[in-house]
């Protein structure tokens, strides 16, 4: 039986709304990181949103990149555990090896607009079954760490939900 490797992606969108504790310190830092950053881009002109920005001032683009080091810290915190996804008994579990910062919606002037995602991607996982909308995976190092005694690997069963993708798949003999 052929085994798939896959590769998950979580995108957790933050904004004015959020209530977790993480979650707002991300917001207040990638806003206040935002807003000087903008400065740049918008002095001298009208523009205060960050689609007027991108639409109108040329490399406006690379605002992602200079708001994104704003949240390593936060990252770090997280101990390469992905926020948010729990397996079926509650804990979290998912390893995540990179992340992404994308600011969705901005206003220089308007803090209400701001709005950030944080793309986590997890480590390779094995993708052994769908049971219903739960996946049955297990992480790529428990397959090497084999119990050869009884011929079992750790898993986890994890609920889909919104916000997830596979984002790769890749086929082994």
């Amino acid at each position: 039986m052929q085994k798939r490797l896959i590769i998950l992606c979580y995108r957790k969108i933050i904004d004015i709304r959020s209530v977790k504790q993480w979650d707002k310190l991300v917001f207040e830092s990638t806003y206040l990181e935002f807003k000087m950053q903008a400065q740049n881009f918008s002095q001298g002109t009208a523009y205060t949103s960050y689609a007027e920005l991108l639409r109108n001032v040329p490399n406006a683009q690379r605002l992602t990149g200079m708001v994104a080091p704003s949240v390593t810290g936060y990252i770090q915190q997280l101990g390469s555990i992905m926020p948010d996804i729990l397996n079926n008994i509650g804990r979290r579990f998912l390893a995540f090896s990179k992340f992404q910062l994308e600011i969705i919606n901005s206003d220089i002037n308007d803090k209400d607009k701001h709005q950030v995602a944080v793309n986590f991607y997890s480590e390779p996982l094995f993708w052994h079954d769908t049971i219903d909308n739960y996946l049955l995976i297990s992480a790529q190092q428990a397959e090497n760490q084999l119990n050869v005694e009884n011929n079992c690997i750790s898993t986890n069963l994890m609920q889909l939900q919104p916000y997830i993708n596979i984002t790769s798949l890749q086929y082994h003999n």
